[in-house]
């Protein structure tokens, strides 16, 4: 009787140990050091990143293979798949990712769902006209112009629900098709992050389309942060070490200089505050 009782106490042990772990990531599966990685980037942001054929180019994508070769990913280059603001969370979840580098803005909603680390930058939401339209002077004078609306993203609803601002949906698939409606006069307004923005007037620019301009009235703080599997505090706490080192060296601000510098959006070019590892 005594065997197996003690026997019924090491296996709750156990038990309760287990069930413990469940609650993050397993050691081995930390992103530090983790071979063949797999990072989610957008596909469709000019500037930040930007799928073109089989490559990713853009600042998101080139802090990305940053971070993946300072925290030690093995198998050299780490991988990319495309990721949208409406399945960042779902592909993390399932694996189908490791990491999210995509202006992903750490939200007390997110964090609920998945561990960032960061942030590498803090962007502020603003507004992208066309030149010639001298009436959006701020975040007010949207009211009644078409704007558009990404699944997922944040930027909407809050010009919308947080602002008050009465503004007209026109939905896009990403801010790509944004951009091309805009162009062509089809909406009247962008308003998401400084450097997503930035990108799309870059890219008008080099295509020869519509000249825009951004509007440069910022209504928030947008902490982008590198999204892992939710527990993986060791990934993160290897993040932001890497971050920190990237904007010591000088690595950040020559990226960001790189990619936004030709459209004179002034950048901040000192470590963020990171937001903590929980």
């Amino acid at each position: 009787m005594r065997t197996r009782r003690i026997a019924a106490a090491v296996a709750a042990v156990l038990t309760a140990g287990t069930g413990a772990a469940g609650c993050g990531v397993a050691g081995a599966d930390t992103v530090a050091g983790k071979k063949g990685l797999v990072i989610g980037v957008n596909a469709d942001q000019p500037g930040l990143g930007l799928r073109t054929g089989g490559s990713y180019s853009g600042f998101d994508v080139e802090v990305a293979r940053e971070i993946a070769r300072r925290i030690g990913a093995k198998s050299g280059t780490p991988s990319f798949r495309p990721v949208t603001s409406a399945t960042r969370e779902s592909m993390l979840e399932s694996g189908d990712v490791d990491m999210v580098v995509a202006s992903y803005s750490i939200t007390p909603e997110r964090k609920t769902k998945v561990t960032f680390a960061g942030p590498y930058y803090v962007a502020h939401q603003d507004v992208l006209v066309r030149a010639s339209d001298a009436s959006v002077k701020d975040v007010r004078d949207l009211k009644g112009k078409r704007l558009c609306q990404v699944p997922g993203s944040v930027s909407f609803p809050r010009v919308t629900a947080e602002r008050g601002v009465a503004a007209l949906p026109v939905a896009a698939a990403g801010y790509t098709g944004c951009l091309d409606m805009l162009s062509s006069g089809a909406l009247d307004a962008v308003s998401t992050d400084d450097l997503i923005l930035a990108g799309l007037a870059a890219q008008a620019a080099r295509s020869g389309g519509a000249r825009l301009r951004i509007v440069n009235a910022p209504i928030s703080d947008e902490p982008y942060g590198v999204g892992l599997r939710r527990g993986d505090v060791t990934g993160c706490e290897a993040v932001n070490k890497a971050i920190t080192t990237m904007y010591q060296d000088g690595t950040a601000a020559r990226l960001l200089k790189t990619w936004f510098g030709p459209v004179g959006l002034n950048v901040t070019t000192t470590v963020p505050q990171f937001e903590g590892c929980d």
